[in-house]
């Protein structure tokens, strides 16, 4: 039978995703190594994180890291799932060179979480939530724990070593239902259930070390010409690693699938599976494993573990520990501290800066701050001040020695205009690592705000005399021009002069000269 792609007159993806989670426990999923993807964990030399379980040598008996159980059920609640009362554990049987047991110690029929729902909500090509349009809901089958593998480093051409530090993390594997149909969808799920693993402490999600990866399950509904529809064999991508190659991977399939269809005529049946891996550089998809049946791994239950029994009582301690999550949050933000979108979002998503915030809105009103500037100029200095100073610093927010006490003294100065704004970033970063408060911290470095009107006078008197063409061109109409005055103003005082006043100084002898 002659196709062609002239035959297709529309294109529905469907696209599934897995994604595997590391878990920030301290140590590995049965084992006391430590775990790769603890905080604070550093790169380790090859195979110095492996002892004798993880070795699979003769003798070594595996015990549960409850930490992992603990984490995989506060995502599970996160997510909307049922905790399964009784969980099994399951030997998955298969042989590589990363696996020293031949099996991994994973959940098949009954894992820790199992049904549940996540409302996705829309987000733009950066990662910014739309609060105003419809959520995407999206199925989620399970969500079950599973120990990872090492990896393979290829140092030559001619061979391959083995590196056992990561085998023996704990991995929570969370598999959806074919519930998204583009690109932006898939990857909106992604940043969404990322920012939720991080928000109950489950994962740090720091994607270039791996503690996050995505493997989406594409293919496409062709409807023809005759009315009629078909569907493509279902691809896999695996070990992504990044959002935009998640985005490329995707968006790469649903426009080559539909040539494949026309070349070969393949449609979604039994064995049809094929695994494909993703080339950043080339920002192709390409074939490793084609035309699978389900392959048998020889599951059968792991007799050197016990089954995990979830009471009433273990499930009320999981769900005490539950923390407000972020869209909960920005939601918070945005309607009781009127914050916009963008900001109640960046502050929402991280565990620290949230509690920055918080504590320093509730803290500046004792001080004769009124609550909603508390409200503005906490989140300006969390976004602007505080995020400036740990990037400075190669640090996360919660890694600064910065508490919301000392942030609500700093609070009060941008209320009073004791500092400027871009002051603001100096003593932010001055604050690290010093127990001075944030006015003598702003004294000492000569940051506070000269607000002497005759002294901002003569300054003022000054420039205008030393800028009579830049005068002339305000009073012609362009008030740009002004920002300049000010400028020099500024550097007159060695920057400490109040713009707000000597703007005002300027406006007024400027127009009345």
């Amino acid at each position: 039978m002659q196709r062609s792609l002239d035959d297709i007159t529309s294109i529905r993806p469907i696209i599934g995703m897995e994604i595997h989670v590391q878990l920030a426990t301290q140590t590995k999923l049965l084992t006391r190594a430590p775990n790769t993807a603890r905080p604070g964990a550093e790169e380790s030399h090859p195979n110095t994180l492996a002892d004798r379980v993880v070795l699979a040598l003769p003798g070594a008996l595996p015990v549960m890291n409850r930490a992992a159980v603990e984490l995989s059920m506060l995502v599970g609640l996160a997510l909307g799932c049922r905790l399964n009362e009784r969980t099994i554990w399951d030997r998955k049987s298969y042989f590589y060179p990363d696996l020293p047991k031949a099996y991994q110690t994973s959940q098949y029929d009954l894992p820790v979480c199992a049904e549940g729902v996540l409302d996705v909500p829309v987000m733009d090509e950066s990662g910014f939530i739309d609060l105003s349009a419809a959520t995407n809901p999206v199925r989620i089958i399970r969500a079950h724990l599973e120990e990872d593998a090492g990896k393979l480093v290829h140092e030559g051409a001619s061979h391959s070593l083995v590196d056992l530090n990561r085998a023996g993390t704990p991995l929570l594997e969370i598999v959806t239902e074919p519930d998204m149909h583009s690109a932006d969808e898939a990857v909106a799920f992604g940043r969404f259930a990322r920012t939720i693993c991080k928000a109950v402490g489950a994962t740090q999600g720091v994607m270039m070390r791996g503690h996050m990866r995505f493997e989406p399950n594409i293919n496409l509904e062709l409807t023809l010409k005759d009315g009629s529809a078909i569907a493509t064999p279902i691809v896999e991508v695996k070990n992504l690693n990044s959002f935009r190659s998640l985005s490329g991977a995707i968006a790469y399939e649903i426009k080559h699938q539909p040539r494949r269809w026309v070349e070969s005529g393949e449609t979604h049946g039994p064995g049809m599976k094929s695994t494909r891996g993703w080339d950043d550089d080339k920002e192709i998809t390409v074939l490793q494993r084609s035309k699978e049946d389900a392959l048998d791994y020889r599951y059968f239950p792991e007799p050197d573990l016990a089954p995990v029994v979830l009471d009433q009582k273990w499930l009320s301690d999981i769900r005490a520990r539950m923390p407000e999550l972020p869209l909960a949050k920005m939601k918070r933000y945005v309607d009781g501290q009127g914050l916009s979108e963008r900001d109640a979002q960046q502050i929402a998503e991280s565990k620290a800066a949230s509690a920055l915030f918080d504590g320093a809105r509730t803290i500046a009103p004792d001080s004769g701050v009124p609550a909603s500037d508390a409200d503005r100029h906490a989140s300006i200095l969390i976004i602007r001040s505080v995020t400036k100073a740990a990037n400075a610093l190669g640090k996360s927010i919660g890694e600064l020695d910065l508490d919301a006490a000392r942030l609500a003294e700093l609070v009060k100065l941008r209320h009073e205009d004791t500092i400027s704004a871009q002051s603001a970033d100096a003593v932010v970063a001055a604050m690290i690592g010093n127990d001075e408060s944030a006015n003598a911290i702003a004294e000492h470095l000569g940051l506070v705000q000269i607000s002497d009107t005759g002294q901002l006078e003569t300054w003022c008197d000054e420039v205008i005399a030393e800028q009579t063409e830049m005068v002339e061109q305000i009073r012609a109409g362009k008030a740009a021009a002004i920002g300049r005055l000010i400028g020099e103003v500024k550097k007159k005082s060695g920057g400490s002069a109040d713009a707000k006043l000597v703007k005002d100084i300027l406006e007024r002898k400027i127009s009345g000269s």
